[in-house]
């Protein structure tokens, strides 16, 4: 038995992604108030950019540490000067997973993007959140608390449109929860690729 809570019902699930479609919503909102105060022809005016993103991730299990899953996700940055943001994503690993199994994680926190190379934009990003799995041979779901850093780069395309590939490391605390057994902490990890488009500038 897992001793987080198994098979959590459709309202809990609906309640995450709420939870980050109000995450999204509140970038808009803080973008918005802070072009209200920021001189005009300020070159570090906020920017909230969005997309989609493909992820291909080790799923750490830890019966079947090789294991690759892979899925699509959701994102949202929002630029609040040319060094520092806020960054969210959420992130649906549902297909190559041992005997079913698929994982979704719910993340945010800060962004720090470093010296601008061209049209390169390298960064690193802290991300909390909440992480779920949905286990092998109809074990149960679990929820954990998860903390992961991440690296990489954007490729501005345009004014509108920038690549971006990065890498994540994620740490679910507590995890797995077998009773009577020793922890063998999830720590999914992997790469994602995706296409930004600015939707304020």
């Amino acid at each position: 038995m897992l001793h987080q809570c198994l098979q959590p019902g459709p309202n809990r699930r609906d309640k995450r992604f709420l939870s980050f479609v109000v995450l999204v919503a509140s970038l808009c909102l803080a973008a918005g108030a802070w072009a209200q105060v920021v001189p005009a022809g300020y070159q570090d005016q906020p920017r909230l950019w969005a997309g989609a993103e493909y992820s291909n991730f080790s799923a750490s299990f830890p019966y079947q540490s090789n294991q690759r899953i892979w899925g699509a996700g959701a994102f949202a940055d929002l630029a609040l000067n040319g060094r520092f943001g806020i960054a969210g994503d959420a992130r649906f690993l549902h297909f190559g997973g041992f005997e079913t199994s698929t994982e979704t994680t719910y993340l945010a926190g800060p962004r720090y993007i470093f010296r601008t190379l061209g049209r390169f934009r390298p960064y690193v990003k802290g991300l909390i959140g909440d992480a779920n799995i949905h286990y092998p041979f109809q074990i149960g779901n679990a929820n954990y608390f998860a903390v992961a850093p991440a690296g990489g780069a954007s490729y501005r395309l345009s004014e509108r449109f920038a690549l971006r590939a990065e890498y994540e490391y994620q740490f679910w605390l507590n995890s797995p929860g077998y009773a009577n057994q020793p922890n063998h902490q999830l720590t999914p990890n992997g790469i994602q690729v995706g296409i930004a488009y600015c939707i304020l500038r």
